[in-house]
């Protein structure tokens, strides 16, 4: 076993380091840990048994038997253990059980993404097992072959997107398929989280109803990475009383896992003179560099989608330097990309033919790439679940590993790489999920009805009252009918295309190349004023395009081929205005508050941007502003406070603006977001409150939860917050600490010292 392979290849990644600069922070060594085998149980048939011994499964582990014995018996189970410790055996095994022994049984997968559905699809397929005609049925699969889907499979694997739009609403074509369903697999749980994870609880007790009109109860197994009270978090989810199986008993390799922190870059200043970090994304380009010339299989997870495509040319543009043979082993993947261009990619990495590959989240989730020797990570990925997600893709085969944490020039990535327990040590934090939320539960409810009409039954299952006050105003918005019988949809036409369960908004924006026609790809409309507006720059797959136009109302974006020396980063204006207080706490002239705000953002212009992060220009924008009604958390500070701490009225605005950009940054730490879920604005005097005001908002329509558990956690919150600020070795302010990267104002004003005082202000007050 390479127990040593993590330690040497940092070792020659800190050989590539120039003199005088020492980016390591904190390194560990995790030990490796020993296989806990146990028998197959006599409840598997040989034919069973056989085939996961076929394809490598001579014993199975401990903690996969545990959870598919309560499937077995009934029960619904969620496995929540590391990457790669074999839970997919933990729900394959029940299901070809079940499958073997009555010939009329089903099944149902879902996967979060269609690169871990295809994966699983492939696993199932290697058992040969002529008795489970596993499928695929999702937007890819070809309109000829899913009349056989429906009529002839037996396990359908599939995605929440098409289970909403194609399953359920043609419950009617699949009613054989529903009559039998014994198990419904949700794979990878954790990642359903904020709104998307909202819309899903609900899309499962959608698929609950419709089984069971067809006289089915399927046992639910779900597959979580280790979370804090996973029992409770499916539970949410799937609607039903789940029992939790946590012991990880796969064997892992040794890791050394080592938290790196760019160096500040000599003679360039940012936004106002701040100093600057080298970027996370071009220190990660270098690493991979490295790395692969090593002959190490890498992984380099970047944040967004352009971070992921400037990665990929960095490290290409490198190797053709040292070995241009290697340069064609790296490349960029990422959601947006066509089908056949995903299936590609995954094909060339999943072969060896590629060395490393700079990705967004897109392979984090459960997609099997074994024998990654490293992992780096470009950014913090928003949660630690998905921290440990992702270095889990390093040394799935047993094998030591490395794993690099390269922190961003934010204010959370440099807190966590100057405090390892809080990345290392902490528990994972539980998904965060608001299936109450009237902006999901009402078109959710729509879509039910729609299915099957509405009972008071059924409405219990969704929420109850809430459900219920729900359910009268779309009774009297027309869109349901109340009959004695329960609620009806009335319309011809099905609601469930204009839902949008990933909660962005709508249809997505297509990205056109004009000359050619040719789609490139596609973008959220939530974010198309701020990604692809007009002259902002586009990356596809290395290239580099620049936008002509956007039309928000046919959903598209026109492009030309360009690459120009600089790019782009939108500037906003936001106003925001309270609607209504749910919680409020107060102590010694500070007042914290929960409640519902309209938040108003317009695209206002845009910089342009040199690679050395000098601002060539800024140019005007004439986009529609967007409204956003949302969940908040604020605090008040009477303004004798902020005298006696010091702050004149002249500096109140930036001691305030510079600890709302703090606390936006140090947010995730307590509720499982990301920076770009949430958004803030502060003011030295707000009409609604009658003072200095800091809020700090969720991105999503009716909230997704992160700005309540703010609430909840309040102090510990402004307090890391607080330090982090404190410690930051900036004079003035800089990314570490107080500037946004996604600051509408510019980073102007912002005052370092005051934020600090502002936030002892408040954490003494409430003491």
């Amino acid at each position: 076993m390479r127990v040593n392979t993590g330690r040497r290849l940092l070792d020659r990644v800190l050989a590539g380091v120039p003199a005088g600069e020492n980016p390591l922070t904190h390194v560990r060594d995790l030990p490796e840990r020993a296989a806990g085998c146990v028998p197959w149980p006599s409840w598997v048939p040989d034919l069973v048994r056989d085939a996961f011994i076929r394809c490598g499964v001579a014993q199975p582990w401990a903690h996969q038997i545990e959870a598919a014995e309560h499937a077995m018996a009934g029960r619904h189970v969620v496995l929540a253990t590391g990457t790669a410790s074999g839970k997919s055996l933990a729900y394959q095994l029940p299901v070809a059980v079940a499958l073997t022994a009555d010939p009329r049984a089903t099944a149902l997968y879902l996967a979060p993404t269609k690169a871990l559905g295809a994966d699983q699809l492939r696993s199932a397929c290697a058992l040969e097992l002529p008795t489970l005609r596993p499928a695929s049925y999702d937007g890819d699969t070809p309109m000829a072959e899913r009349d056989w889907v429906r009529a002839h499979a037996r396990w359908v694997f599939t995605n929440p997107d098409m289970l909403h739009r194609g399953v359920l609403p043609a419950h009617g074509r699949w009613a054989g398929f529903f009559r039998r369903l014994s198990f419904v697999v949700v794979d990878e749980c954790h990642g359903y989280r904020g709104v998307f994870g909202s819309h899903v609880a609900l899309l499962l007790r959608r698929l609950r109803r419709v089984a069971r009109l067809y006289g089915s109860d399927p046992v639910f197994v779900l597959a979580s990475a280790t979370v804090t009270d996973p029992a409770g978090s499916a539970t949410r989810l799937s609607g039903v009383d789940c029992v939790a199986v946590t012991a990880d008993h796969s064997p892992r390799g040794a890791r050394t896992v080592a938290l790196w922190e760019p160096p500040l870059l000599a003679d360039v200043a940012g936004e106002n003179g701040a100093p600057v970090r080298r970027p996370a994304g071009a220190e990660a380009a270098r690493i991979l560099t490295d790395l692969v010339v090593e002959g190490a299989r890498t992984l380099a997870f970047v944040r967004s989608r352009r971070g992921a495509e400037l990665t990929a040319i960095g490290a290409r543009r490198a190797l053709s330097e040292v070995d241009p043979s290697l340069a064609s082993r790296v490349a960029a993947y990422r959601s947006g990309y066509l089908p056949e261009e995903r299936r590609a990619l995954e094909s060339a990495l999943a072969d060896g033919e590629l060395l490393g590959v700079a990705s967004t989240n897109a392979l984090e989730l459960g997609v099997d790439i074994a024998g990654m020797d490293a992992v780096v990570m470009a950014g913090y990925p928003g949660t630690l679940a998905s921290f440990w997600q992702q270095a889990g893709r390093a040394g799935r085969a047993g094998d030591g590993a490395l794993v690099v944490f390269v922190a961003r020039d934010d204010p959370l990535d440099t807190y966590l790489v100057h405090n390892p327990a809080a990345v290392l040590d902490k528990p994972v934090e539980a998904t965060v999920i608001d299936p109450l939320n009237p902006y999901v539960l009402a078109p959710q409810l729509a879509c039910a009805a729609c299915e099957l009409p509405l009972t008071p039954d059924a409405l219990a299952a969704f929420g109850g009252p809430v459900a219920e006050r729900v359910v009268d105003k779309l009774v009297a918005d027309g869109t349901l009918r109340r009959r004695p019988t329960g609620w009806y949809w009335t319309s011809r036409d099905k609601p469930h295309s204009a839902v949008d369960i990933r909660g962005s908004g709508g249809e997505q924006i297509a990205v056109v190349e004009a000359d050619s026609g040719r789609m490139l790809g596609t973008v959220d409309p939530g974010s198309a004023c701020r990604t692809v507006h007009p002259g902002a720059v586009y990356l596809h797959q290395g290239a580099s395009y620049v936008v002509d136009e956007l039309d928000l109302d046919t959903g598209l974006a026109l492009v030309h081929a360009e690459d120009p020396e600089w790019t782009t980063s939108p500037r906003e204006q936001v106003d925001i205005s309270v609607l209504r207080r749910a919680s409020r706490s107060s102590g010694g002239g500070v007042e914290v508050c929960l409640g519902e705000v309209a938040v108003t953002a317009q695209v206002v212009g845009y910089l342009r941007r040199l690679p050395s992060g000098d601002v060539l220009d800024q140019i005007p924008l004439d986009l529609p502003a967007q409204t956003l009604e949302t969940r908040a958390v604020w605090y008040t500070l009477d303004a004798p406070l902020l005298r006696a701490a010091g702050l004149t009225p002249a500096r109140v605005p930036g001691a305030l603006h510079a600890a709302e950009h703090a606390a936006i940054g140090l947010l995730p730490l307590f509720a499982s977001c990301d920076r770009w879920d949430i958004g803030g604005v502060s003011t030295a005097m707000h009409p609604d409150t009658g003072a200095a005001t800091v809020f700090v908002h969720d991105g999503h329509p009716g909230g997704a939860g992160f700005a309540d558990r703010a609430f909840a956690a309040f102090l510990p919150w402004l307090s890391a917050t607080r330090d982090a600020i404190a410690a930051c070795e900036c004079p003035t302010g800089c990314p570490s600490c107080v500037q946004s990267p996604k600051c509408g104002n510019g980073n102007d004003p912002l005052d370092k010292p005051g934020a600090v005082a502002v936030l002892d202000v408040v954490l003494t007050s409430l003491a």
